[in-house]
């Protein structure tokens, strides 16, 4: 298994990220969970260019999230992922988003690993940052 299965990184709320109400709109959580899910591939060696490059590609097949809390323009977010479990193709991540102790948000996905084509793929040593059965 990777070395580490949780990252944490800081988020500020643009001004352009909230909606008429000056809350962080629902629709911006998903690119966070990207953010701090690309991350934590990139501390465990991975590199999505590359992978990319070699016709591979994680994509989403569920995501969910539940809101506890509203942001706000200029909120420093911490937004916590976990890789909880893995396959030989899926992948399954948990996320928090906190501003200091107050939770935000939780979310979850599920990623599959496809080539160009859309085929599912197993997870080897040929993609780096991910743990290989």
């Amino acid at each position: 298994m990777s070395s580490i299965t949780t990252h944490t990184m800081p988020i500020r709320v643009r001004y352009s990220e909230t909606d008429a109400m000056g809350f962080l709109h629902h629709g911006n959580y998903p690119a966070y969970f990207e953010e701090a899910r690309t991350e934590l591939f990139r501390v465990n060696g991975g590199d999505y260019r590359a992978m990319e490059e070699a016709g591979l590609f994680f994509v989403v097949v569920s995501m969910t999230f539940r809101f506890r809390s509203p942001a706000r323009y200029d909120d420093v977010l911490n937004v916590t992922v976990e890789l909880e479990r893995y396959s030989a193709a899926k992948l399954e991540h948990n996320y928090t988003v906190r501003r200091g102790e107050t939770l935000i948000a939780e979310g979850k996905t599920v990623l599959a690993l496809v080539d160009g084509n859309g085929q599912v793929q197993r997870i080897t040593e040929k993609v780096p940052g991910i743990p290989a059965e």
